[in-house]
């Protein structure tokens, strides 16, 4: 399946201001052995369909964000406006017609979701493929910043948020979009866990 699918330039969101981690920037936090961007982009080189490039958006520590040896992107607009600014910087700076997202502080992001994303964006000629999966209550819980989104929505996305819009879901309902739910056999149902504080740090089984 994987060689019938379009190139995609992938990009991890480290641009946050670690308000809910005492302003610490997350992606330099300790993960076991590794930093959380380390993990974040080990899952990314280890999809099943590759990224043709990755970058990474990041609003401090960039000259050590850099010796990672990827492009680091800062936000064009201040006051770290969330993530649809690391979308939208993504955007204008891609290279190939799709745009993956993924956040830094979920480190056991599934290695197929490159893959199952736009396969869907295939099936259902849409633009914008989010990832979700499910509570253990069993309801879907869309995964919004996990986002698989057309390069050329750059000038789209950047009026929604002059206008002073700051919500994903906002902005995806305008557009057709598609989900991917991650509750298949073989699926870890802990793979969206994102590090919102130490707490949820030590939860993070074998990472």
């Amino acid at each position: 399946m994987g060689d019938a699918l379009p190139a995609y330039t992938a990009i991890v969101l480290a641009g946050g201001q670690g308000s809910r981690m005492q302003g610490q920037d997350k992606g330099l936090v300790q993960a076991g052995k590794k930093r959380l961007i380390d993990h974040a982009l080990a899952r990314l080189q280890a999809q099943t369909l590759a990224p043709q490039t990755i970058l990474i958006s990041a609003n401090r520590n960039v000259s050590t964000y850099a010796k990672l040896g990827l492009p680091v992107l800062t936000d064009s607009m201040q006051d770290y406006p969330g993530p649809l600014a690391g979308f939208l910087t993504g955007m204008q700076h891609c290279q190939t017609s799709w745009l993956l997202s993924v956040p830094c502080d979920s480190p056991n992001f599934p290695q197929d979701l490159a893959e199952r994303l736009l396969a869907q964006a295939m099936r259902d000629s849409t633009d914008i493929v989010i990832a979700a999966d499910r509570s253990s209550q069993g309801e879907q819980r869309k995964q919004a910043v996990f986002c698989l989104m057309r390069a050329r929505l750059a000038q789209d996305l950047s009026a929604f948020m002059l206008a002073g819009e700051r919500k994903i879901g906002a902005w995806v309902a305008g557009h057709p979009h598609s989900v991917v739910c991650f509750d298949q056999s073989g699926d870890n149902p802990m793979a969206f866990f994102n590090v919102n504080s130490a707490d949820e740090l030590s939860q993070l089984a074998s990472p």
